[in-house]
């Protein structure tokens, strides 16, 4: 074997076999596990194989053929023979093709692996990495920092569960789990449960089920999780609950091991009417339970920017407060985040647009990371944005997943396609999260850097500089009364009644302003001139509301 510093696999096609995606793929994945890798390319004699894997010494020999099984098993037995003359029968030789090949080649038992394409990337890169042998179980790490690492290049795949019916919930959630398409269950309980899961006596019962699983008892939530414990044994979280958050914490923590908390900063409060807490109240709750988490290493997200997206914010509200949450995440100690990049949000926003607002929240994030803090980028549909026809939806989320690779996302958060219709049963969850693992696949073996487009930029540039006139807008707020005024519970209150934070969709609400105007305008939303209805910047709007 070699003495070089990374082993060495070289690998071909071979025979008269001229497709190499597979291969190539295999060998960018052994490449990000730490091999050197070399490519001879499509159509290689066998014998010019086996010849320059002993010039190169390789370590692992790796044999691409897609076409006739007949075939293979000849080209199969001429590489033994070679092997066998050169002297090198004993290194590692692995096969990869299409499943009936494969059936062929696995059958001679010549080689260490086969692979067939069935395989999940984690599979594969538990081979690579020598953490389980093809054909035993790999380990799957417990945590998401772990699981994340693991599973590089390939991004975790996320999906929300939760039916109305808690049987069904249980047995769907075994049915993802062995299917092995989902790394994160995101149990998603109804909204009575969310609200007053511990004050019983408050629930509505005629609106059991709407909107999730009708979670009654820490049982029944322990049910949901053993049933997750086969397959790929994925990480299980929870909804952080509307109202007695600290009492969900402990018990998701305790009961689900809660792969991280993903909690508002404002909202689940009379801004959104899903309880009664004030949004300074809500602040001030939302992120001592933060902080709760932080105390014991759990990641968090604070998924409060694509809430003001969704009722109609323009995007630098939007962009501001992506930057707000993750620093109020490191103020209260988190040092592990996850941020939330949701796309086609509001709906109408074009793709040139949306990436621009995805690059500016990133470049304001991740200037926070220092060796306290860390985020890991998840990306997602919007909701809205899907279609009610079955086949629509299938494109648009596939689409959309594409786009979203352009981030190198760590976790996709897959909508599933029947969405804007009902609650994704199992099989469906199962079929949306195929659908973008064959996106994230492609986008894997080469996916052109469209952030390098010129109106991208121009975007990305011009949100990154409004949103700092935002941001000095709301310290200068807070002068003179907070030390702090970007972390301060009552500050944020008091820009969101100010129309400092605003959005159409607040008109109405006695804590908020309410006033702004906002529209899509060549794909973006921007704020609008309330009598002219013409675009304009934050300094204009900022001015008319006597800031």
């Amino acid at each position: 074997m070699s003495e070089r510093a990374r082993p060495l696999i070289i690998g071909a096609a071979v025979g008269n076999c001229v497709h190499i995606a597979g291969l190539l793929n295999f060998l960018r994945l052994a490449e990000a596990a730490g091999y050197e890798v070399h490519s001879m390319g499509p159509a290689v004699p066998v014998a010019k194989l086996v010849g320059a894997a002993v010039e190169a010494n390789a370590d692992i020999i790796a044999v691409s053929y897609r076409l006739t099984p007949e075939v293979a098993a000849n080209l199969i037995d001429e590489l033994r023979c070679e092997a066998e003359r050169a002297g090198i029968a004993g290194r590692r030789f692995i096969f990869g093709g299409t499943p009936p090949v494969a059936s062929v080649a696995r059958a001679t038992g010549f080689f260490d692996a086969v692979f067939s394409g069935e395989e999940s990337v984690p599979e594969i890169m538990a081979y690579l990495r020598g953490e389980a042998r093809q054909g035993e179980e790999p380990t799957y790490a417990g945590d998401l920092v772990s699981r994340i690492t693991a599973s590089r290049p390939h991004p975790l795949i996320r999906h929300h569960f939760g039916l109305p019916s808690l049987s069904d919930t249980i047995e769907g959630a075994r049915r993802i789990a062995e299917s092995r398409t989902v790394d994160v269950i995101s149990v998603g309980p109804d909204q009575n449960a969310q609200e007053s899961f511990f004050r019983p006596s408050e629930m509505l019962g005629e609106q059991d089920g709407a909107g999730g699983v009708p979670v009654r008892t820490e049982e029944d939530l322990a049910a949901i999780y053993k049933a997750s414990r086969t397959g790929n044994y994925p990480l299980v979280r929870c909804y952080s609950g509307t109202r007695d958050l600290m009492k969900w914490a402990e018990m998701s923590v305790r009961v689900i091991r809660n792969a991280w908390a993903a909690i508002p900063l404002c909202w689940y409060s009379q801004l959104d009417g899903r309880s009664g807490r004030t949004p300074q109240e809500a602040m001030e709750e939302n992120m001592s339970v933060v902080q709760w988490y932080a105390s014991r290493g759990i990641p968090v997200e604070v998924n409060e920017s694509h809430h003001w997206s969704l009722r109609g914010a323009h995007d630098v509200v939007a962009v501001v407060m992506a930057f707000v949450a993750a620093y109020n995440a490191k103020v209260r100690g988190v040092r592990h985040y996850v941020a939330q990049y949701m796309f086609n949000n509001p709906v109408g926003t074009s793709y040139v647009m949306d990436l621009g607002k995805m690059l500016a929240k990133i470049q304001l994030i991740e200037s926070l990371h220092d060796e306290t803090f860390t985020s890991y980028r998840e990306v997602r549909a919007g909701l809205a944005s899907l279609s009610v026809d079955m086949g629509v939806a299938k494109g648009q989320l596939a689409s959309s997943t594409h786009l979203q690779m352009s981030l190198s996302p760590d976790i996709v958060h897959v909508v599933g396609f029947p969405e804007a219709d009902h609650a994704a049963r199992p099989e469906e969850v199962i079929e949306s999260c195929k659908i973008a693992r064959g996106v994230i696949r492609n986008c894997l073996g080469g996916l052109p850097d469209v952030s390098r487009d010129p109106r991208v930029i121009a975007r990305r540039d011009e949100l990154v500089k409004e949103a700092g006139v935002l941001l000095d807008a709301i310290r200068r707020l807070g002068e003179g009364t907070s030390d702090d005024p970007l972390a301060d519970p009552g500050v944020i209150a008091g820009a969101i009644r100010a129309g400092l934070l605003d959005a159409p969709h607040l008109a109405g609400n006695p804590l908020a302003a309410g006033g702004v105007v906002t529209d899509i305008v060549n794909g973006a939303c921007v704020a609008l001139d309330p009598v002219t209805r013409k675009p304009i910047d934050e300094k204009t709007r900022l001015r008319n509301l006597g800031m």
